[in-house]
This record gives C-alpha cells, structure tokens and sequence, in this order.
C-alpha cells in the first residue's frame, strides 16, 4: 500500500528495486566462471565448490528471516541492511588472502544476499495494489533471469581482462547507488504489521535445520556419498530440527513463518512451481555452456553466449505474464501454460544433437518462455493469498523455493554427471575427469551422450508442473 500523505514515485522505486535485483541475481552465477582463477590465486583446490556452495546455503538460510524481519521494521530498514552486510561482505571476498578467508566472506554475503531478492520483491506488494502487480513483477523477474544469466559472461570477461576479484568489486558502486535509492524511495513506506518481536529460537532451529540439509545435499553434489557419515548425520539430524521447527511454530502467538502459510494449496503449490522452474532454469545455465565447452572446445566467455535465447525467453515470458495478468486478474492458465511449455522445450533439448542448432535455439526459446511465465504468476498468486502483515514471509517462501530448487539441481545434476561421466571412462580418477573430457577431443562425442542425458533428467522433473497447476483453486486478483 502506499503511505497516505506522502505518494511515491513508483519510477524512482522501481530503479532501486532493479538495482538490488541486479546485485543478488548476478552473484549467484557470477563466481562460477572465476573458479579457475580463485584456485590458482588462492591455493585451494580442495575447498573451490565451497565457494558457491557457502553463498547459496547462506542465502537460503536466511531468506525467511529477511521476510519476517522486514514485516516487523519496514522494507526499507531491512532492505538498507541486507545491502550493507552485503557489500561490506563483498570487500571482504575482493580482499581475502586464502581460502577459508573467502569462504566465510561468502558465507556472510549469503546472509545478506538473502533479503536482498525477497525483500525486494515484497516492497513491490506495498507500493502496487495485486491487480497491477503482475506486470511489475513481470518486469523484476526478466530482470532477474537476464541478470543470473548474465552474470557468466560479466565474470569471464571481468577474470580474463581484469582479475577475480573485481566480481566482487564491481558490488561496490552498485550496491551504494541501490542504498541510496531504496533509502531516498522508501523513506515514507509504512509498516505494514504491528507485532514487534521476531520468534528467535524458531529462527535458530530453522536455519540450523535447514543450513545441515543443505550441507548434505551440497556435499553429495560434491562426490561425497549420501551414505557416508557425516552426510548422514546432517540429513537426518537437520529433518529432525527442521520437524521441531515445525512443531514449535504450531505453538507460538507469533511464528516465524506462520503455519496457515505453509498449509495454504495455493502457496504450496505455486513454491512447487518455482522449485521446479528454478531446477531446469539452473539446469541450463550450468549444463548448457558446460555442453558446448566440452563437446565443441569452445571458451568460457564464447560458450555462454549460447544461453542468450534462453535469456531474451524468459524475460520475454516474464513480461507477458505480467501484462496478461494485469490485464485479466487471472494466473492459473498462464501457470498451465508456462508448465506444458517448459517441459516441452526441455524434452527437445534432451532429444537435439550439437548440430542441430536451429532445432536447439527453439527449444530454447519455448522452454524459456515457460519458464518466465512461471515466475510472476506464481509469486503474485502467492502474495494474493495473504494479508500485508505477511507478505515478506510469503515473498520469503517462494524466494527460498527458487534458491532451494537451484541449490538441490546444482547438486543432484553435478553428482550425476560426474557419475554418467566416470561410467563412460572408468579409467580416468574422478578428481580428474572434468578436466580430462574438457581436453579430451576424441571422447566428445560420448561426453555429448552424456549431456543429452542430463537434459532428459531435467525434462522428466519438468513434466510434474502442468499436474500441480490443476490442484490450484484460482482466487481472483484483488484490485486493492
């Protein structure tokens, strides 16, 4: 809602929010292309996946608490925060001597990077009533996908020209102009909940819970076996805090996220959805340049470039579904849409070999399509389901559905591929194998097979989504 007395320049906000959009979906893509480099500088070849890994946990950890944090203080004091945690992390990252150094400086950005997106998107709920909401969203969540997939490109061109550090600096003007937007912009926003106190001990079981599970699953993408000790203390220990977590929140006045929340169909399903959309969305950006690296020798900058369809799809399918939804008050045929859609693209991209390019970029841009349609759609239909005292937790549940479905893709598929790859050239250590196939001319045809593979997981996960829109009961949007 917008504060009486004072209305806001919806252009004004509207910059800020990009620009702290921009900031949360580049990092979490941008380091991946500097690993290389990190390594050689930082000496740590054993500890490199963490790199990402700390970041993604960090953030996932944490996104809830932003939410709820920025239902008590206000949008834009929680938004200032996450900013400044963040950039005071990313100097920590450009700075860092060692390893360790890094890690715990992810870790911290993570924390902050979690309210970044989330609170973002729940500050948009404030200032625009449900019915025009849609085409805002549209707006953010093309921005957010051009940005993730951008964020390869901008950190091989920023390694090779400059050094790996400045994806790290480059936070810094970025995130001061952000701060100095959102705290000019939104300076007269109101709070939309009167409770002032935040369930702490949830908070604690919750992150600790969920940080452990992570941990596993993270693990496991790391070639570490589900089975082995350690993994399995932190599965089974993390479901057991997490079912604590639960039972605790059915007995407070005050939960943390609130149980009508998580036992709404509509919520549910719609986190279902982003889980789902983020895994494939995940799924290419990773596997696909990787596919072209291995397959064709192309460069790191080169190859992804080939995402570019995928890029301009979902944008384009994010915008759409943002207009139509505006236009019509309605999201559930667009949902329907967007899930047959994805799976279809996927399915074609499992099925087209390297020289069917043409073949390639339009299952590209039918799957991207789907996908963006997806994003608006599900968080708006989401947000309509609860009052503005629980907006940012609700924003919260469907930004930590899309970490959660990229964190668990990211593992489940690099597990897998290390796996399918070893199967393919049992002779080679499996330290060694990324970088053996990646030199490897005369294995490239199998190594292709492989990916074709991967892909056909992808799409398998893609075909639940059109039977989870048909559980949905479609509320009209509210026009205020």
């Amino acid at each position: 809602m917008r504060p009486s007395g004072s209305p806001l320049n919806i252009r004004f906000v509207m910059s800020g929010l990009v620009l702290v959009i921009l900031l949360g979906a580049i990092e979490q893509t941008v380091v991946a292309v500097a690993l290389p480099a990190i390594a050689s500088d930082l000496k740590g070849f054993g500890q490199l996946a963490w790199v990402i890994s700390a970041y993604l946990v960090a953030c996932a950890v944490t996104t809830p608490i932003w939410g709820k944090l920025s239902d008590i203080h206000g949008r834009s004091a929680a938004l200032s925060a996450a900013i400044v945690i963040f950039i005071l992390a990313s100097i920590g990252c450009a700075l860092a001597s060692n390893m360790p150094q890094l890690i715990a400086f992810r870790v911290l950005q993570g924390m902050g990077g979690g309210g970044l997106i989330s609170v973002a998107q729940a500050t948009i709920s404030n200032v625009i009533p449900p019915r025009e909401r849609g085409r805002y969203q549209g707006y953010i969540s093309g921005v957010f996908a051009a940005a993730s997939l951008a964020g390869p490109v901008l950190g091989g061109y920023l390694t090779q020209y400059l050094s790996w550090r400045w994806i790290f600096w480059i936070n810094l003007p970025l995130g001061l102009a952000a701060l100095m937007l959102i705290r000019q912009s939104l300076r007269h926003l109101a709070f939309g909940s009167t409770q002032r106190t935040i369930d702490y001990p949830g908070a604690i079981m919750f992150a600790t819970g969920l940080a452990a599970v992570l941990t596993a699953i993270t693990r496991a993408g790391h070639g570490v076996a589900l089975t082995e000790t350690l993994n399995l203390i932190l599965s089974a220990g993390g479901v057991v805090v997490l079912a604590g977590f639960g039972w605790h929140q059915n007995r407070i006045a005050a939960p943390l996220i609130p149980v009508s929340l998580l036992s709404n169909r509509t919520i549910a399903v719609c986190c279902a959805l982003l889980f789902l959309a983020f895994f494939q969305f995940i799924s290419m950006s990773v596997l696909l340049p990787l596919r072209f690296r291995i397959a064709r020798g192309l460069g790191v900058d080169v190859a992804a470039l080939h995402l570019l369809p995928l890029t301009l799809a979902i944008s384009a399918g994010a915008f759409l579904a943002g207009r139509m939804m505006s236009a019509s008050g309605r999201y559930k045929q667009l949902q329907l849409t967007g899930t047959i859609a994805a799976a279809a693209g996927s399915l074609t991209m499992a099925l087209c070999r390297l020289d069917q390019s043409a073949a390639m970029v339009l299952a590209m841009c039918v799957m991207g399509l789907g996908i963006g349609l997806q994003f608006p759609t599900s968080l708006v239909a989401a947000q309509n389901e609860v009052g503005v005292e629980d907006i940012g937790v609700a924003t919260a549940l469907t930004s930590l559905s899309r970490l959660l479905g990229g964190a668990v893709g990211i593992a489940l598929l690099s597990s897998l591929l290390g796996m399918l790859l070893h199967r393919v050239l049992p002779e080679v250590p499996g330290d060694q194998i990324f970088d053996f196939v990646l030199n490897s001319v005369a294995h490239r045809d199998a190594a292709d097979r492989v990916f074709r593979q991967m892909f056909m997981v992808s799409a398998a996960a893609s075909l639940v989504g059109p039977f989870l829109v048909l559980l949905l009961q479609e509320k009209a949007l509210r026009k205020h």
